[in-house]
């Protein structure tokens, strides 16, 4: 969920709003396939396709309208481009990686498409993951939105038939998420996410040449990270995310580029890579229909350029910061965004051009049993499957 407040909006407002938000038939999608919904302050596009966010619009402190969010300006793009590294949809069954596209339940070996690192692990479901999937739209209103898919038994490697649902909601000023996924057969992982790719000054910020170095971070639930190797798979090892530290996001906001040419980011993206590409463990446990949620914020991302913070909340236990360091100038950008006046500067996005905020659970928790992590990563029949919420708030924070 996105949610849009002043600053004299407290979280309650989000309980009243969306309690009362409008339920009217929609008209129909565009002729390319996008559905609009919109609510005061906010507006966003969805397609089947993924059932992708292609659009979100926002209210900036220079009173112009910013599209935050990296997507492609034709919806049929994103069947068919090579440049789609999992863009604004939902990368399941089970989301990040599985070493070794291999894991096991009751004794049983599983194995997944090998679909990354050259056939080395297996990234967001697979090949032909439910990012790559056209989804069902099984409702729609003015200001919401549902789809649906069902995933066969054996797909991608993965046992046993999973029937998913995604709901998109907009009130005033916010974006609520809600998804489920229930196993229908057989135990199966399941590990949801969105895969949105943010750039709070929609990329036309002229003193920070588009990137994000300057947008703030913090994470105060956040002490803790999954050890990763070269190819960012869990070793296994629970690091301390030290105070002061390159991977200190808890004790205090942080500009996400202060520390990125540092040595101590040797490394964390993988071999040869400096920058974040860290799954972050929070601290305490909440359940999809505990109001609780949404009552503390796991991360705060806010621009001083366009005035904008945004408030993450979430019933899931971890989340994975990506700082797009392998986008290399090729990815275009929007007609919505950039500095389209400035013929000089790049309609592209440059490395550390975006952020990515992928919250889910501890990442391929299906190989590491001393973590404790199955009763939230694998389900069966009866069991009432995976449930996942997510909710972000937009306050205006002033320049």
């Amino acid at each position: 969920m996105l949610l849009l407040t002043k600053p004299s909006a407290a979280p309650l407002l989000f309980l009243a709003t969306a309690q009362a938000a409008q339920r009217t038939p929609a008209p129909s999608p565009c002729p390319d396939g996008e559905y609009t919904l919109s609510a005061p302050g906010i507006t966003a596009s969805f397609i089947p396709y993924g059932a992708s966010l292609t659009n979100l619009y926002l209210p900036s402190a220079h009173n112009t309208t910013l599209d935050v969010v990296l997507g492609f300006d034709n919806a049929s793009t994103y069947s068919r481009s090579a440049w789609h590294p999992h863009l604004t949809g939902v990368p399941w069954r089970y989301a990040n990686r599985i070493r070794n596209g291999t894991f096991s339940i009751d004794g049983e070996t599983f194995h997944t498409d090998l679909n990354h690192n050259r056939g080395l692990d297996t990234l967001h479901g697979g090949g032909e993951g439910w990012d790559w999937r056209i989804w069902d739209v099984v409702s729609h209103t003015t200001d919401s939105i549902t789809f649906s898919l069902v995933d066969p038994d054996s797909k991608e490697g993965f046992p046993g038939e999973v029937v998913a649902e995604v709901t998109y909601r907009l009130t005033p000023h916010q974006w609520h998420i809600r998804m489920t996924a229930r196993a229908t057969e057989v135990k199966t992982p399941v590990m949801l996410t969105s895969h949105t790719y943010w750039n709070l000054d929609g990329w036309r910020n002229t003193g920070s040449a588009g990137l994000v170095g300057e947008h703030e971070l913090r994470m105060s639930w956040a002490g803790r990270r999954v050890g990763v190797d070269g190819i960012l798979v869990p070793t296994g090892e629970i690091l301390q995310n030290e105070e002061g530290g390159v991977f200190d996001f808890w004790s205090a906001p942080k500009q996400i580029g202060q520390d990125l040419g540092s040595d101590g980011l040797e490394g964390a993206c993988g071999t040869g890579c400096k920058g974040y590409d860290t799954c972050f463990i929070f601290s305490g446990s909440v359940g999809c229909d505990d109001g609780n949620w949404r009552e503390r914020a796991v991360a705060t991302l806010k621009s001083p350029w366009s005035g904008c913070q945004m408030d993450v909340y979430t019933n899931q236990q971890a989340l994975q910061v990506y700082s797009c360091n392998n986008m290399n100038g090729t990815f275009p950008l929007m007609e919505t965004q950039g500095f389209f006046e400035d013929a000089e500067r790049p309609r592209t996005v440059q490395k550390y051009g975006c952020v990515v905020l992928e919250v889910e659970d501890w990442i391929d928790g299906i190989n590491h049993p001393g973590w404790g992590r199955e009763g939230r990563q694998v389900f069966g029949p009866g069991e009432g499957g995976m449930c996942f919420r997510r909710c972000m708030i937009f306050r205006w924070i002033g320049r």
